[in-house]
């Protein structure tokens, strides 16, 4: 940790210590107030089944169910609680990586799969959820997301008074995304227009396997101020402070107070993907660091420490999460394969002549296989 370098801990929002104590902030504390303990518990289930879920997807990865899959292990914090403080009436941009922001949308996460499947491009309804798909070209939805943001003033969503009208709009992307011209660009655009949108960023301080101080010489948040953007930096394996912080951007965007930038404090305790090894650019030592400061193990000794986690719950719990392992197993191993024609379906929102034609060309191309095959014996394929 290097003072007022990208990876100190000075100036991070906390409420949870490590060790589950509770902290005192003047400014948050008013934004986890209601939350009792039944509440708490309701987090602390959220990361427990998107842990689940991360665990048993990593596992269907190994046995060639999935061709790729990118854990979020270590960061449940900072997306179930920054998921937990949107409203029905908010949108998320999300990377490829916030498993645990779709849990708290209602995504069944089982349609999660269908993208790492190579089934489609994401298996849901944007507009049912509030939750937009998966984006695999770095950076790029931060635009998408300023953009819609901008749609949301003009369509008069946003400073009306009315909260059920009121709305704002959240992007995820990694310390790596603010490396990007695109993120940039959007920052640009957000704060000129004062757009309703909060930049989360969640800084797991790998991009890939170049660290976070390859990248910048000073916190990411930093940069915010740079664009005229109020920054927060937070403790993201805190639920608690990063609901609290994430809760007061949106109230300051669907207000018409403009665009917030949170840097999410947090380590991506897998790999980048299943096809990365991370023991390969970091040391033991330093996961074993970031595995004394597990997320779900913090709120767990919270909760603990105050008599609010009855044996009972555990045990209804565990058995919440065998039934989820179970129920993804069956979904993805259900789910078949698609035709390779498929892949011209949705590449636009109307026909389009040039994707027909190479349609046409590639179903022929097919069919002279067959055709080979029935002419003559030994076909190729």
């Amino acid at each position: 940790m290097v003072p007022n370098g990208p990876l100190t801990d000075d100036g991070l929002v906390q409420l949870l210590t490590p060790a589950g104590h509770r902290t005192a902030h003047p400014d948050y504390d008013p934004r986890v107030a209601h939350l009792d303990a039944d509440a708490l518990r309701g987090l602390y289930r959220d990361m427990v089944l998107v842990r689940r879920f991360d665990n048993e997807s990593t596992s269907l990865q190994r046995q060639g169910e999935l061709a790729l899959y990118a854990q979020c292990l270590g960061q449940e914090a900072a997306q179930v609680g920054s998921g937990r403080a949107l409203l029905p009436q908010d949108q998320v941009f999300p990377s490829y990586r916030e498993h645990g922001v779709a849990y708290t949308r209602g995504v069944d996460l089982a349609e999660v799969l269908r993208l790492f499947r190579g089934i489609d491009h994401g298996g849901w309804d944007p507009t049912a959820y509030g939750f937009h798909l998966y984006t695999l070209v770095i950076g790029s939805h931060t635009l998408h997301a300023t953009g819609y943001a901008m749609g949301l003033q003009r369509d008069g969503a946003v400073g009306t008074g009315d909260p059920a009208r009121d709305s704002a709009v959240v992007t995820y992307f990694g310390d790596g995304s603010t490396s990007q011209g695109d993120v940039n660009e959007a920052l640009v655009f957000a704060a000129v227009n004062n757009a309703p949108v909060v930049f989360f960023c969640q800084n797991n301080q790998w991009a890939i396997s170049e660290p976070t101080s390859r990248q910048s010489r000073v916190p990411l948040a930093d940069r915010g101020p740079g664009f005229g953007i109020p920054s927060v930096r937070v403790d993201g394996n805190d639920v608690l402070a990063t609901y609290a912080v994430t809760a007061e951007a949106l109230e300051r965007a669907r207000s018409g107070g403009g665009p917030t930038f949170i840097e999410a404090f947090t380590y991506r305790m897998g790999a980048h993907t299943t096809s990365d090894d991370p023991s390969k650019y970091r040391s033991a030592a330093e996961e074993e660091y970031w595995r004394q400061r597990d997320p779900i193990d913090r709120l767990r000794l919270h909760l603990e420490d105050r008599g609010e986690l009855p044996q009972d719950f555990l045990d209804g719990l565990a058995a919440e999460g065998d039934a989820l392992g179970e129920r993804i197993r069956t979904a993805v191993r259900g789910m078949g394969r698609p035709s390779a024609a498929s892949m011209f379906e949705h590449v636009y929102a109307t026909p389009h002549a040039v994707v027909e034609s190479e349609r046409q060309w590639f179903e022929a191309y097919e069919a002279s296989f067959l055709d080979a095959g029935q002419s003559r014996e030994g076909s190729h394929r």
